[in-house]
């Protein structure tokens, strides 16, 4: 059985341009997406609920969730894409996205930008996604360490969004995860897993019995840490397998 939290909250600005979607398990199993408009370019907030809203809608329809992210997320895309142009915003309207979806033997996963998604079994990261973005990068061909993607002074530099055109589809699907007894999922906006170490979420799983323990703990040490720093938007969906 799966238990889930969420969170989602402005921050120190003035508009939270994150959204999420959380679907309860049901005869199509259970889903969720996470989105986190970019500020920068301008309406983040339409575009993100825009993204969210679609994959909503999509999943009321379906009974199969093998195949179902990567069909709702160029679904999403092309309602983006139709969006812009009907609101007079081509320019505008760009966002991440990070999706789970689960039935009854495995995990699911696709994401564009940095939002990030992390799989954990045994209280450890098992795995997580990898970001989109300058400073990733940098970390993969070893120019910087993992540990200091989160302070780069370009980790706003996203190299791939929902919103722009693409030739080819642009967001990275995992392979499929066998789900076993005590997984848990994490899918977080940038504005959160900045102000938390990988460690922290270990060790606040290991000492929670929920998902909103989980969740309450995390949130705790994000807000501890982005005191006075201008926090940005943050949003997460906590998921525990029971």
């Amino acid at each position: 059985m799966l238990e889930y939290s969420t969170i989602t909250n402005k921050g120190d600005r003035s508009v939270n341009e994150d959204s999420i979607a959380v679907i309860p398990s049901g005869k199509s199993g259970f889903a969720c997406i996470l989105c986190d408009g970019l500020g920068g370019h301008g309406m983040g907030d339409v575009a993100s609920g825009c993204v969210c809203d679609t994959f909503r809608n999509m999943l009321l329809g379906t009974t199969e969730m093998s195949g179902f992210l990567p069909v709702a997320l160029r679904c999403a895309q092309a309602n983006l894409m139709r969006e812009q142009i009907r609101l007079n915003a081509t320019r505008k309207m760009k966002t991440t996205a990070v999706a789970l979806a689960v039935d009854d033997k495995k995990a699911y996963v696709a994401h564009i930008g940095d939002s990030r998604l992390y799989i954990f079994r045994k209280n450890k990261v098992m795995t997580r996604t990898l970001d989109h973005s300058v400073p990733q990068m940098l970390a993969l061909c070893r120019e910087i360490r993992e540990d200091e993607i989160r302070n780069h002074p370009e980790r706003s530099s996203v190299l791939r969004v929902m919103g722009i055109e693409w030739e080819k589809d642009m967001f990275d699907v995992m392979k499929p995860v066998p789900l076993r007894k005590c997984d848990a999922f994490l899918l977080c906006s940038d504005g959160f897993w900045e102000l938390i170490t990988e460690e922290k979420m270990c060790e606040y799983l290991k000492n929670s019995d929920s998902a909103d323990e989980w969740l309450g703990m995390m949130t705790k040490e994000v807000r501890k840490n982005g005191k006075g720093r201008e926090m940005d938007n943050y949003s997460a969906i906590a998921i525990r397998n029971l």
